[in-house]
């Protein structure tokens, strides 16, 4: 990446295993958003499309792939508000995610396109 990342100081959950109230669940995602919206004002947005790395920083041991994803979904939506796209479009902008141990807070960094994989073949051909 090729950026200075944007730290937030941000306690992520721990993905779908939370268990929470849908009351409960709204004000997170919604106090999430707010975060990264005030941390994200006045920075200069990249070019799209582009890459962004979003680093989930937990005093646990981590998350599996699966939860890690989950667990910065807001991040990711709010992110792509700011961007001005919609984030299922992998071809305008790419999610990677990294985490690491440390005080609770979430890294934003953003950098130049990440090419596409070779298209998919089946192994077996019918």
């Amino acid at each position: 990446m090729s950026c200075v990342p944007v730290y937030v100081p941000l306690r992520t959950s721990t993905g779908p295993n939370t268990r929470e109230h849908y009351t409960a669940r709204a004000r997170r995602v919604r106090s999430e958003r707010e975060a990264i919206a005030w941390a994200l004002q006045g920075q200069p947005r990249p070019p799209v499309p582009c890459s962004v790395r979003l680093t989930r920083i937990a005093p646990s041991a981590g998350l599996d792939d699966d939860n890690l994803v989950v667990a910065l979904k807001a991040v990711r939506d709010q992110v792509a508000t700011w961007l001005g796209v919609d984030d299922r479009h992998r071809d305008r902008v790419r999610y990677l995610y990294a985490q690491h141990r440390g005080p609770w807070a979430v890294a934003i960094e953003w950098g130049q396109p990440v090419t596409e994989a070779p298209p998919f073949e089946p192994l077996f051909v019918t």
